[in-house]
């Protein structure tokens, strides 16, 4: 049996990856509710909305990308979406059973979106990219290291 901190620190990271989950699904929701309307118009609302400042250059910078957007591309992002999305459920549910399988399918994945992230913050770095960067890498640290040790 896994001694209980170890367990909690699994269950962690699975509700990190289902969180992650989480969010994807979100965004696949919201691309599909843009098909066949007026995308700008749409996320304007949006904005209005949540009280963000309609005027500010991030804002306006994102409304701008957003309405530049063709019916392909935003069925591209929400099939994106939910494929990281299913990834992610996988690996958080199978993290929160505790299943070995899970530890390593979470190395693989996470190791392998490891270039993708650091590609983007190359070419647009933010801080919540990079948290997430150092998150990911802490997670397959200590899973590399727990798998390689013997079981209790």
């Amino acid at each position: 049996m896994k001694s209980p901190s170890h367990n909690t620190i699994l269950r962690l990271i699975a509700v990190f990856k289902l969180f992650k989950a989480t969010l994807l699904i979100i965004v696949a929701v919201g691309a599909l509710k843009l098909l066949h309307r007026d995308v700008g118009a749409t996320v304007e609302h949006w904005i209005e909305a949540s009280g963000l400042n309609p005027d500010g250059r991030f804002v306006t910078t994102a409304v701008e990308k957003v309405s530049a957007l063709s019916p392909q591309r935003i069925k591209a992002l929400s099939l994106g979406s939910v494929v990281y999305a299913a990834l992610f459920l996988t690996e958080g549910i199978g993290l929160w059973l505790l299943k070995r399988w899970a530890e390593w399918f979470t190395i693989i994945i996470t190791s392998s979106l490891v270039p993708v992230e650091i590609y983007e913050i190359y070419h647009h770095p933010t801080p919540l990219k990079v948290a997430v960067l150092i998150i990911n890498l802490v997670i397959v640290a200590y899973l590399v290291v727990r798998i390689r040790r013997p079981p209790e």
